[in-house]
């Protein structure tokens, strides 16, 4: 088994490389922020070859993938480490803000929300979510994340559908 040593643990390199989405959770300061905002820059990127009416689904195909390969990721990695949370663990964050952008029209100023209302969700951590995070190992990691990307959905579609006074976003 191929293996990655990072500081003092030893996990598998698939899980290493997932939970830190490639190395980006070892970035400071804010490994989270650096892997949000990452995931949007890549999410852009790939929308430009997406036609329109395939962005939603490519969007919650990605994030049910980062939640399917991140738990076990995450839980590799939370085992290594005898650390409940690992900040460097953050396919949550991936699979969070992926959520976020669902049924979201791409431009600068919507991805900017949604990087905004994301990130605020998930370090706010409001009702239920900070419960979420005491189940076990990866669902644990990743499970209150994907709650935040759902509370930041919502407000992103209250803001595109009803907000009037934010003309600045796409409709």
């Amino acid at each position: 088994m191929t293996t990655c040593r990072t500081k003092r643990f030893h996990a598998p390199l698939w899980a290493s490389l997932t939970a830190t989405f490639f190395g980006i959770g070892l970035a400071r300061p804010g490994p989270g922020s650096w892997a949000s905002a990452a995931t949007v820059l890549l999410w852009w990127v790939l929308t430009r070859w997406l036609p329109i009416a395939a962005q939603p689904p490519a969007a919650i195909l990605l994030a049910l993938l980062a939640v399917a390969i991140g738990i076990p990721a995450a839980t590799q990695l939370s085992r290594a480490t005898g650390l409940k949370d690992p900040q460097f663990v953050v396919i949550d964050e991936v699979a969070g803000q992926l959520i976020t952008l669902i049924f979201v029209p791409v431009s600068w100023q919507s991805l900017l929300a949604g990087f905004i209302l994301f990130r605020g969700f998930d370090m706010l951590k409001p009702p239920p979510l900070r419960l979420l995070e005491k189940l076990p190992e990866g669902t644990g990691i990743v499970v209150d994340d994907v709650g935040a990307g759902l509370y930041a959905l919502a407000v992103m579609q209250i803001l595109l559908h009803f907000g009037r006074g934010w003309s600045w976003l796409p409709r």
